[in-house]
This record gives structure tokens, sequence and C-alpha cells, in this order.
């Protein structure tokens, strides 16, 4: 038996023949960004699965490291209409989600008018996202859970598809607002960037100081983007790795058995953890050239999907533990 989305069947000649095409697609896509985008295959591999898994990244990096290059590139790649939002301190919720106007016609009368703001697009990238205040930072929650905002009581739908990149620096703290835990949830991965290899900062070095640069071409529109999505969901899960995701989850939340997590963890991911560690085994397989999720998918992104979902005792981080260690034991043990 194994796990599958409640939608129209699916033969195997046509299951088989969808997901060729969608591997040949994905392979034209990752040629395209390599193009742009020097090194970092194991960030590009885990942002293009957040976006084929239907969801949100959280990018977390130093600055110089090419996250904003990044998000361009996958919006012209992916033929997502793309928008973004630098936030700053005094960055305003109207700013993010548009507001109303008062117009008056000819004949005098008066009305509202929505003006939609920059979160209307298919690809908004936050920019350093937690520099704005939690106010302004809670603009995105409902967007980024329902896919769509309520302004003056009034409900307005998203662009569809609809994904949110936001990029973090860890270093410069000064004048930070941390993301709420809520708000943290609502992503799907949190995709760390770290310096690129001496081969890819020796390419960078060289193909980007001169006068012409690499551009982005475009591989996918938004209607495909979406069929490929829709055929993630219909792809099965085995139960062992059904299994495995359970394990690995619950094992990672207080009271649940593990001395070590009762010890070292002060609260740890909800069901919707699970379900992204289920979706993006799925996108994660079918970005490999796999037509089912394995064991493996689920310890590779064990990381990017529990570490923004789980909090250390005060005694833990005295150790100098952190988030991952906690994770890749976890994950080594399922």
């Amino acid at each position: 038996m194994s796990l599958t989305v409640k939608e129209p069947a699916l033969s195997e000649t046509e299951m088989v023949a969808q997901a060729e095409r969608a591997l040949a697609e994905i392979g034209k896509v990752r040629e395209a960004v390599g193009k742009v985008i020097f090194g970092q295959e194991e960030v590009v591999e885990r942002t293009l699965v957040a976006i084929l898994a239907g969801g949100h990244g959280l990018l977390v990096g130093v600055p110089g490291l090419a996250k904003t290059k990044l998000v361009e590139t996958l919006g012209t790649v992916l033929g997502l209409d793309g928008r973004r939002i630098q936030f700053t301190p005094d960055l305003m919720p109207s700013d993010i989600l548009g507001s109303e106007v008062m117009e008056q016609d000819e004949t005098g009368r008066r009305s509202f008018r929505f003006i939609r703001g920059p979160i209307f697009a298919q690809l908004l990238m936050a920019d350093e996202i937690n520099r704005a205040s939690p106010r302004t930072q809670s603009a995105l929650l409902q967007s980024m859970q329902e896919y769509h905002v309520t302004v003056a009581g009034e409900r307005h739908d998203l662009p569809s598809p609809f994904h949110v990149l936001a990029t973090q620096n860890p270093l410069e703290q000064e004048g930070t607002y941390p993301l709420p835990e809520a708000q943290l949830d609502r992503f799907l991965m949190q995709i760390d960037i770290d310096y690129p290899e001496l081969a890819a900062e020796r390419r960078i070095l060289i193909e980007t100081t001169g006068v012409a640069n690499q551009e982005a071409e475009n591989v996918l529109d938004a209607a495909r983007l979406k069929t490929v999505q829709a055929l993630i969901r219909r792809m099965p899960v085995p139960d062992s790795v059904v299994d495995a995701i359970l394990t690995l989850v619950r094992s990672a939340r207080p009271g649940a058995g593990d001395a070590e997590t009762d010890r070292h963890v002060s609260w740890g991911p909800g069901p919707r953890a699970s379900q992204a560690l289920t979706l993006c085994a799925r996108a994660r397989a079918l970005y490999d050239g796999r037509l089912a999720p394995s064991i493996d998918d689920v310890r590779e992104l064990a990381e990017p999907v529990l570490q923004h979902r789980m909090a250390l005792t005060f005694a833990a981080r005295a150790e100098g533990m952190t988030v991952r260690d906690v994770v890749a034991r976890l994950a080594k043990a399922i």
C-alpha cells in the first residue's frame, strides 16, 4: 500500500509519460539556472524543490551569495510574474497588500477602489524579511497559507501559482525583528546558503566581471508549472517512507519518548512539517529522475524542512548545540 492523493487515477503508462516530459523540462530548468548561478547546486535544488512542491522558501545567507539573483533567475526561467519588496523598518502592511483609495466620478459620487500591492505576483521576493516590524511581517501570514488577502473586509485572491521566496541575513541582527514561529512554519523549507567552492568562485570571478553577463532564458510558463506541481501530488509514497516521515517528525517533539529530545528540544515540529516532508520528498524524487520518493529523500530534506520548526532548550544552547545537530541525529536514526 502507499499514500496517494485523491485525484482521478492515472494509468501507469500515463504517469510514466507525464513524468518523462516533466523530467525533460526540469532538466532544462536546471541547465538554464546553471548558466547564471554558478555552483550552489544544493541551494538551487532545494529552492526548485520548494517551488515544485508548491511551497515557499526562506533563503538564509550572508550578503553577496546571489540570493536575489537566484530568485530573479527562477522567475525568468519558470515564466512567473515576479515582484520584489525590500523590507525596511518603516514598511507598512498596505505597502505589501495594497490599499483602498476614494475616487469621485463626474456626478460627484464617491466610491472606494482597491489598488493592488506587490503581493499580487506569482513569485514574490521578500528581501531581508526580518528588517520589517512584526505588524508588517504578519501581512504575509494569510497570503502564504490561504492564497488570498483580506482588505477592508473584502477578499482578494492571489495569482496562481503563488510563491514567496524570502531572504534573511544571519549576521547583522541590529535593527531586525525575528520572524514569529507562526510565520516560520509557513515556509516549506529554510535553505541555508554557504560560500561557494573554489572552482565555482573562480568561474564567478571570470564570468561576471566582463562587459556582458549571462542572461537567464525562459523555459516554462506558469500553466505548465502548475501541471508539474499537480503531477507531483499524484506521485505515490511508499508506506516505508510515510513511516519514516512520521517517526522523524514525532521523535523531534519533546514528550514523544526520545530522552535526548526531551533534554535538548524546547518545542518541536507540528503536522505541517510532516506534510512538508511528504511533498518535498515527492518533488525531490522527480527532480532526481525517480517516480517515487525514498527514505534517502527524507534524510536529505530533514534539515531544511525541520530546522526552522524547532527550538532548543537553554541548557542545549549553553552546551553549544544547534538545531542542525539535533536534526542530524534524528535523521540518521530513521
